[in-house]
């Protein structure tokens, strides 16, 4: 793809024929905001260093979002010799296609919700949106952030940082831009990128759809915004659109919003997406797509999107659709085959509990990998960790009490965060009757939550803890709340280190808070074991 150096697009990425890079799209506008960004995380006219040929590293990590970055400045300050490999942006999806630029955009539509609001005693405002200052705002903070990702970053704690395209040439080396670099261990961290069904619906490789790779380059709101996927993707995005004035459209094929989540928290959050005027399809299959171009650069193209319910074909018409269907690993195009590593092209790289792949000196994780649990930004960086400790000190050298390096061990949360919030850990009670676990559940809802009241939060709200039956042992946690992923770590806590139910029970906890919500649910298991009193 053409770029004028700085990574703006100068063609459309589906020009490309190589399936990992088609996303590697450029921020746009090149404004000062952009233009810091880039500095900081693909700087024009970098050099990459020049070892020699007889220079082997300990490690060099491939890929520089979240994983890379920690594996490569880990291990440096650790003493080894190790490098970074990034072909495109540093920081990866979260930074600048992810984490950082949906989060800025929620913030703001929660604003404007605010706003909007009279029950406060004050007059509702008549809210205009002016997107444009939305969008620049975003792109301000996450030119903010930046500099944590930067490749001068990666330099000050020592690593080498290569910027290309990395292709392993042996089970102990690679090359990148013309150098062949000699390892000792390598770990792959290449990510995923959005799972576009362009071979099975007709039409939607010739639209001009959007992924989260494109969707932060807008600088106008669409009259219409069609988004394919009720994934904590589709579902965070619908509901900032729909706030700043879009009509939103959701379809999914599932039978119900976010998926394997909790089916109630599903029905709460639906209920609020309504309110928002969000419009949901569930059980749809996506046929066809088709689209007249834009009359001018000012237009916006007409996009039809025919989709099948039951027995009947909904026609949806949209300025902008976002396909957010899921996530596929970046594994092709890098030679994992010269490497003798073991990969599926749709579900990744095969790792074992300590995260090596077939090839012992070759570790992965994050996106790229094989295992669902390593596909979460918090997830990237503490595999990290442990690569890094696996990879380099074969396990040994940990803190007393430090986590195992296994992956098997570590408990992930999860978080939609929309409003209200949905954060997870665990099981929930349909997962854990799949997996054939008797729990038993314990329930407050927010409905008397003084510090909700106060704040008026949305009603549906509670939390739900699920023990293994007839003990205290925790297995999961649900919360539906604002701030509900800051309040999810309690629960978290508890099951990563076997922490008992009455024990969150007799913790104090501030008040007025919303994370009284945990506290309750956990009385509600001393409640159901005390020791009566006998009177006679």
């Amino acid at each position: 793809m053409a770029s004028d150096g700085y990574g703006s697009p100068k063609a459309s990425w589906k020009d490309s024929d190589d399936a990992t890079a088609k996303q590697e799209v450029g921020v746009w506008p090149l404004d000062e905001h952009n233009v810091k960004l880039l500095d900081n995380v693909h700087p024009r006219g970098w050099q990459n260093p020049c070892r020699g040929a007889d220079f082997v590293y300990d490690l060099i990590a491939i890929g520089g979002g979240a994983a890379g970055l920690v594996s490569a400045k880990q291990s440096a300050r650790r003493g080894a010799r190790s490098a970074l490999i990034e072909s495109h942006l540093a920081g990866g999806d979260c930074l600048n296609v992810g984490c950082v630029p949906s989060k800025a955009l929620l913030r703001c539509a929660r604003a404007v919700h605010e706003r909007s609001r009279s029950s406060f005693g004050l007059p509702a405002a008549d809210v205009a949106i002016d997107f444009a200052k939305v969008m620049e705002r975003m792109r301000r903070l996450r030119a903010k952030i930046a500099p944590v990702d930067s490749f001068e970053g990666t330099v000050a704690a020592g690593a080498d940082m290569y910027v290309g395209r990395a292709r392993f040439t042996g089970a102990h080396e690679l090359e990148v831009g013309g150098q062949v670099l000699r390892f000792k261990k390598a770990v792959i961290c290449t990510g995923g990128r959005a799972m576009v069904p362009d071979k099975f619906v007709p039409g939607l490789k010739e639209a001009p759809y959007h992924t989260n790779a494109t969707l932060f380059n807008l600088s106008s709101l669409p009259p219409r915004l069609l988004i394919v996927g009720a994934g904590p993707i589709g579902c965070e995005m619908a509901q900032a659109f729909a706030r700043f004035g879009s009509k939103v459209t959701i379809v999914d094929m599932l039978p119900q919003i976010l998926g394997p989540e909790d089916p109630e928290a599903a029905s709460v959050l639906q209920e609020s997406l309504l309110r928002d005027g969000v419009k949901i399809i569930v059980g749809a299959r996506v046929e066809r797509v088709e689209h007249t171009p834009a009359a001018g650069a000012d237009a916006w193209p007409t996009i039809k999107v025919f989709a099948k319910v039951g027995e009947s074909t909904e026609t949806l018409e949209c300025e902008v659709l976002l396909i957010a269907a899921g996530r596929v690993p970046n594994v092709e195009g890098i030679g994992l085959e010269a490497a003798g590593v073991k990969y599926h092209p749709s579900r990744g790289i095969e790792i074992d509990d300590q995260l090596h792949t077939s090839n012992p000196d070759i570790l992965a994780i994050g996106d790229c990998c094989d295992k669902p649990q390593a596909r979460f930004t918090h997830m990237s960086g503490t595999m990290a960790g442990m690569a890094v400790q696996n990879a380099l000190f074969d396990g040994e050298g940990l803190p007393v009490n430090a986590p195992s390096c296994k992956l098997s061990d570590v408990i992930v949360p999860r978080c939609t965060y929309t409003e209200p919030e949905v954060a997870s850990v665990g099981l929930n009670a349909a997962s854990a009757k799949a997996a054939g676990i008797e729990v038993d559940e314990y329930r407050s809802t927010l409905e008397h939550n003084d510090r909700c009241i106060l704040e008026e939060s949305p009603q549906g709200g509670y939390s739900r803890i699920f023990c293994r039956k007839g003990t205290e042992e925790i297995v999961g946690g649900v919360i539906v709340s604002e701030h509900a992923g800051e309040m999810l770590a309690e629960i978290t806590l508890a099951i990563q280190n076997k922490i008992g139910l009455s024990s969150l029970a007799r913790t104090v906890h501030p008040y007025p808070t919303m994370g009284e919500v945990v506290q309750q649910a956990a009385l509600n298991f001393n409640r159901a074991n005390w020791k009566r009193f006998n009177s006679s």
